[in-house]
C-alpha cells in the first residue's frame, strides 16, 4: 500500500480483525457488503441466508447475532430481522399466501395488522375469517381447503385478550395450517408461542426488546427450517431486512429484558388495580385482573400479565381527552415498551384505520386510554394518574 498514491489509500483503508481476542460486546458491521478472494463462496453466498455475508440486505454479522438471539430466546431455528414490526408481519403473510388462499385470524387486532388483512383481501383476493382468540372449535368450523394459516396475538392490543395458544394452535395442526402468533405484548420472557404448537412467532423489537424508545425493527422467529428459508428469500426480494446499527441497538437493550419485565408487570398491577377502584373509572382492561374475561386463561400460561392495559373513562371521549392533557410525568406518544410510561387514544391512533365495527368488536370505545407502563417508581406514577383523574 505505501507505494500508492494518497487518492487511492484513503479509498482502500486497512482493515483490522481481533486474532488472539474477542470483543466484549457485538460489533457493529456498519458496511453494505463483503469482500471475497473465492468467487465460488461470493455467489454462493448469494442465494442461501446461512451462507457467506455478502451484501446487507441478505445477511449481516450483527444482524445475523440479533436473529441468533432472539430465535434462542424463542426456541425457533432461524429468525429473519426487519426494518419494523409491520415489515416482519408483512414479509411473513406476503412470503407464504397467493391470491385465493384463506386466512383465519383472531377478532382482536393490532390496526396496522387488521388494515393489512384487509388490502390483501381487496387487492389480491386473500379471504380472511375473524374468530374469537380463546376458541379453538371456531377454527376447526372456519377450516377450507384454501386456508393457508391462522394469526393470533398472545395478548391483543388494545384490549389485552389472551390466545389460547395451545388450543388455537391444535386447532391450526390438525388441518395442516400453519399458525402465526405476535409476541410482541408477552416478550419472549412471559411467553414462547412456539412451545405451544406456533410455527410462526413476530415480534416488533421496536417495544420490549430494544426497550429504549429508540429503535424501529421487527424480527419473525421460525420452528421450521423450510418456512424460514421461504420468508427469508421473500423478505430478502421486499427490502424488508434490517440495518446493523437497528440490530446493535436492540442487542443491547435485550440485555436487561428480564429485569425491566419485571418492573413492566409489577407497575402495570398498581396502576391498573388503583384504577379499577377509582370512580372516574369504568373498566379496567388488564389480565391480571379477577375481572378480566382472560384472567383464568392468562393465569395458566403465563407467569405475569404484561405491561400494558386499557382503561375505560367513565366520562366518554371527553374525559379521555382531558386525562391525556392533564397527565404531567406519562407521556402522550405512540408505541410502547420502553423505559417511559406512554399514553394514547387507540381509537384516532393506533387503530384509526379500523371501522366503527371493527372498533365495537374489539371492545375499543371513545374513552378508552391505553396505558404502556415504564419502569419508574409506581407511587410517582399513581400520583400522576390520581391527579390527571382529579382534575377531569
Amino acid at each position: 500500500m505505501s507505494s500508492l498514491h494518497p487518492e487511492t489509500r484513503v479509498v482502500h483503508l486497512p482493515r483490522p480483525t481481533p486474532e488472539a481476542s474477542t470483543p466484549i460486546s457485538m460489533p457493529i458491521y456498519q458496511t453494505s457488503g463483503f469482500v471475497f478472494d473465492d468467487p465460488a463462496v461470493f455467489a454462493d453466498g448469494m442465494g442461501r441466508p446461512d451462507g457467506a455475508y455478502v451484501y446487507g440486505r441478505l445477511s449481516n454479522p450483527t444482524v445475523r447475532a440479533l436473529e441468533e438471539a432472539v430465535a434462542g430466546l424463542e426456541g425457533g431455528v432461524a429468525a429473519v430481522a426487519t426494518g419494523s414490526g409491520m415489515g416482519a408481519i408483512n414479509a411473513v403473510l406476503l412470503g407464504l399466501l397467493k391470491s385465493g388462499d384463506h386466512v383465519i385470524a383472531q377478532s382482536a387486532l393490532y390496526g396496522a395488522t387488521a388494515q393489512t388483512l384487509a388490502d390483501l383481501a381487496e387487492r389480491f383476493g386473500v379471504e380472511v375469517t375473524r374468530v374469537p382468540e380463546d376458541d379453538p372449535a371456531a377454527v376447526r368450523a372456519a377450516v377450507r381447503p384454501t386456508t393457508k394459516l391462522l394469526y393470533l396475538e398472545t395478548i391483543a392490543n388494545p384490549m389485552t385478550q389472551v390466545a389460547d395458544l395451545p388450543g388455537m394452535c391444535a386447532a391450526a395442526r390438525e388441518a395442516g395450517i400453519l399458525t402465526v402468533v405476535d409476541n410482541t405484548f408477552a416478550s419472549p420472557v412471559l411467553c414462547r408461542p412456539i412451545e405451544h404448537g406456533a410455527d410462526i412467532v413476530v415480534h416488533s423489537v421496536t417495544k420490549y426488546l430494544s426497550g429504549h424508545t429508540d429503535v424501529v425493527g421487527g424480527i419473525a422467529v421460525f420452528a421450521s427450517e423450510d418456512v424460514y428459508r421461504r420468508v427469508w428469500s421473500y423478505a430478502v426480494e421486499l427490502g424488508a431486512t434490517t440495518d446493523p446499527f437497528a440490530a446493535w441497538l436492540t442487542l443491547r437493550g435485550m440485555q436487561t429484558l428480564p429485569l425491566r419485565m419485571e418492573r413492566h408487570c409489577a407497575n402495570a398491577r398498581v396502576l391498573a388495580t388503583r384504577l379499577a377502584g377509582h370512580p372516574a373509572v369504568a373498566a379496567v382492561h388488564w389480565p391480571g385482573l379477577s375481572s378480566h374475561p382472560s384472567h383464568e386463561l392468562a393465569a395458566k400460561l403465563l407467569p405475569d400479565f404484561g405491561g400494558v392495559f386499557s382503561f375505560d373513562l367513565a366520562g366518554g371521549r371527553s374525559a379521555g381527552e382531558a386525562f391525556m392533557r392533564n397527565v404531567r410525568l406519562a407521556l402522550l406518544a405512540p408505541s410502547l415498551g420502553g423505559v417511559e410510561t406512554l399514553i394514547l387514544h387507540p381509537a384516532t391512533t393506533s387503530h384509526r384505520t379500523v371501522s366503527a365495527e371493527g372498533l365495537a368488536a374489539a371492545g375499543i370505545g371513545e374513552g378508552t386510554v391505553r396505558v404502556a407502563v415504564g419502569i419508574e417508581h409506581a407511587e410517582d406514577l399513581w400520583a400522576d394518574f390520581a391527579q390527571a383523574l382529579d382534575a377531569i
